[in-house]
């Protein structure tokens, strides 16, 4: 009997505590991007934001639409608050400013959160977008003078694709459109196989066939192949 007894403890310590995991209302909120030319006007632009919750306690704010990665994992992109005072405002209370951040794995099984990695992710000019655990997206180099045409996966350090996209620049980009994520359009998937395909506005049209860790660059000739099957 204290065997059996022994074994259902330890069955039920070892099996993870399920939790509730929701998202609240959306709530719109004043976002200023912190962009270098007078284009913003030092305006702001308008967020929508919203809490996830995990167990009826709110744990982050996100924006935007989650992403199923599996039917246990999604990713979804965060946003925060920071505090703008100045250090002669210390008396003062604080003045809290919203701000864009990365991308969040939350797993529904443990409610674990944890930040994903996505090489030259830059979070005013670079807009992802998501097929099966693969984030496409331009990227921006440290200096802010160079993008690249970049797919990341969950788990890898190293982007599965990082090639600098000619002709298109930060500082063209801002001339371009006042709104941020305008430095590259959002790349668009296709599968079976899958492909990611670049198209700025400086630059040629690039697609690229996602194989595992493996990139291939694919003609217009093989691309008007593909599309006549």
């Amino acid at each position: 009997m204290f065997t059996i007894n022994f074994i259902l403890v330890s069955t039920a310590l070892a099996t993870p505590k399920s939790h509730v995991i929701a998202f609240g209302k959306w709530t719109s909120v004043q976002w200023f991007p912190e962009v270098g030319s007078s284009a913003a006007d030092d305006k702001p632009l308008t967020l929508k934001v919203r809490p996830f919750l995990v167990d009826t306690r709110v744990k982050e704010f996100t924006l935007g639409p989650a992403h199923d990665v599996t039917d246990r994992l999604f990713v979804v992109r965060r946003a925060f608050r920071v505090n703008d005072s100045l250090p002669q405002e210390s008396t003062a209370p604080p003045h809290w400013q919203w701000q864009r951040g990365g991308w969040l794995l939350v797993d529904r099984v443990t409610g674990h959160i944890s930040s994903i990695n996505l090489p030259e992710f830059d979070v005013t000019y670079s807009a992802a977008s998501w097929y099966r655990d693969y984030a496409a997206y331009c990227g921006v180099s440290e200096d802010g003078k160079k993008l690249y045409a970049v797919v990341a996966q969950i788990g890898r350090r190293k982007p599965v694709l990082k090639k600098p996209l000619e002709g298109e620049t930060i500082a063209a980009a801002e001339t371009k459109s006042a709104v941020p994520d305008s430095a590259c359009p959002i790349p668009a998937w296709q599968r079976a196989p899958a492909r990611v395909t670049f198209e700025p506005a400086g630059a040629a049209k690039q697609t690229f066939a996602i194989r595992g860790h493996v990139v291939d660059l694919i003609t217009e000739e093989e691309d008007d192949e593909e599309v006549s099957k």
